[in-house]
């Protein structure tokens, strides 16, 4: 349980590095001149780093164990990435850190979900994730307002260094009391190939790669800019309105929680919550200039009804082999944070293509409709998948 708990407060440095660029976008963009698009590329390249690597992530899970895989990754490029960070005299620095801060944390969750496969039973497991990622989301109310106060106070380099410093005592500290679950021993270990041939899997994978993608683009990325831009925040109101949608995502996680066992389906659970995540991308599509207090409760609704990732994860779960545990639950988490590079980059591209100077409203307009018209077709899609019940 000891290293269940560190592993905790190493997934909320991963929470945290995930969407601290929304609050930090105003000062990097004053004192190092990056555009949104090259903001949009470092936010992106986190989590393409941190996709690419679950190939390799999942096969050191089941071979060498969490405890080495977390502490090695983890201490090495994400302490070594936000130490770089904090030394930045330019984008090309920003971009190449945050790369390397996605390779760190990209081990964490999926260390902590193959113990928790590997020590509990199926029918626990959705409702234990979603305890797991509740918790970590924390680092997504850090890096709101407390993150501005910090930068306001002490400057985003300095605070920059004391996260280096706060990484790399997390990572000494997973490696000394983690304890690696027993292996799982069977004849015939499996490859990537293998699971590609799940054919369950695959109306999972498109829905997937969006709906996770698409609430964690406006909180990392797209929240700050949106509201600086339309609504005139300052960067501690920014923060103060971040730190809302972090309680927002970790209150979705929590009631998705159990939901599940309480319907007895995972498939309809899943299509309800991000049915009410369409409306609330079409809403905000045809409303980009509302007031304030309504902008803000729709960015709510976002990260409420897209916190879906635990439920669908256990979905997934559900049609892996036992012995292949690791790299399934890799697998899915490729397409899931695959989804969101994709995302933050393909955003980018949306916000540069249609910005009009004077009218912000414009490039937003065209940012809810993207998400709201890739999220109809993944949902479209993933009605083919087969439910699993709980019971």
């Amino acid at each position: 349980m000891a290293g269940i708990i560190i592993l905790s407060f190493a997934y909320v440095l991963s929470q945290f590095y995930r969407t601290f660029l929304a609050v930090l976008t105003p000062v990097l963009s004053s004192e190092l001149a990056m555009s949104e698009f090259q903001l949009s590329v470092a936010s992106g390249l986190w989590f393409a780093t941190f996709a690419l690597a679950q190939f390799s992530v999942g096969i050191w899970l089941d071979k060498f164990g969490p405890r080495r895989t977390v502490s090695y990754l983890h201490g090495i490029f994400g302490a070594g990435g936000i130490f770089l960070f904090a030394t930045a005299s330019g984008p090309f620095q920003v971009i190449f850190s945050m790369a390397l801060i996605g390779l760190g944390c990209s081990p964490i969750l999926m260390a902590a979900y193959l113990i928790l496969a590997r020590n509990y039973s199926a029918a626990k497991f959705s409702t234990l994730a979603a305890l797991f990622l509740s918790f970590g989301m924390t680092g997504s109310v850090v890096g709101s307002e407390p993150l501005a106060l910090a930068v306001t106070a002490w400057g985003w380099r300095n605070v920059g260094s004391g996260l280096g410093l706060i990484s790399l005592t997390i990572s000494l500290a997973v490696f000394f009391s983690v304890n690696d679950p027993e292996p799982v021993v069977h004849e015939k270990k499996g490859s990537i190939f293998d699971l590609l041939k799940i054919r369950q899997l695959w109306p999972l994978f498109a829905l997937i790669t969006c709906s996770y993608a698409i609430p964690v683009s406006i909180r990392s990325l797209w929240s700050g800019p949106y509201l600086e831009q339309v609504h005139g925040l300052s960067v501690p109101e920014i923060g103060r309105a971040v730190l809302f949608l972090a309680f927002a995502q970790i209150a979705g996680t929590i009631i998705y929680g159990p939901l599940d066992r309480i319907f007895n389906t995972r498939k309809w659970v899943i299509t309800a919550g991000n049915t009410l995540l369409l409306l609330t991308c079409v809403w905000l599509a045809l409303n980009p200039d509302t007031s304030l207090i309504y902008a803000t409760w729709a960015l709510v609704a976002l990260s409420i009804f897209g916190a879906t990732s635990a439920i669908q994860t256990t979905h997934g779960k559900s049609h892996i082999p036992v012995h292949m545990t690791g790299r399934g639950l890799t697998l899915l988490n490729f397409f899931s944070i695959g989804g969101v590079a994709i995302m933050q980059i393909a955003s980018g591209i949306v916000v540069d293509t249609y910005s009009v100077p004077g009218d912000p409203t414009v490039a937003y307009t065209a940012l809810f409709t993207f998400y709201a018209i890739y999220l109809s077709i993944a949902l479209a899609i993933y009605q083919l998948s087969s439910d699993v019940k709980p019971r």
